[in-house]
């Protein structure tokens, strides 16, 4: 089985009310990845203790760049985002390193079972 983590304190209350159904990995991770696929939605620190929240099917996955994201794409991702700019600079925040609008993204786009 396969699991989507999410950190706690970024995500866990927009996973906790159905409002984030898509997740913007950095890197091609469509070996890892495949439409149709069952995973673990979970919450919690990395190489930590995590808490399942619920089983999803990924819907679609798409490798593109960050300037190739739709607006669909990133309000997905979070509600609050309007632009590649709020993407950037969450990935920077989340990967500790300066991400472009030409780094190549995994999109993952996911529905509750």
């Amino acid at each position: 089985m396969y699991a989507l983590n999410f950190y706690t304190d970024l995500y866990g209350d927009v996973l906790r009310n159905n409002r984030k159904t898509v997740t913007i990995r950095l890197g091609d991770k469509s070996d890892k990845y495949k439409t149709g696929m069952i995973v673990w939605i979970t919450v919690g620190p990395r190489f930590g203790r995590r808490q399942k929240l619920y089983s999803a099917i990924l819907d679609r996955v798409e490798v593109k760049t960050i300037a190739e994201l739709s607006p669909r794409d990133i309000e997905r991702e979070n509600p609050e985002f309007r632009s590649g700019d709020d993407v950037l600079a969450m990935m920077s925040r989340i990967y500790g390193e300066l991400i472009t609008p030409e780094h190549r993204v995994t999109v993952i786009y996911f529905s509750r079972v």
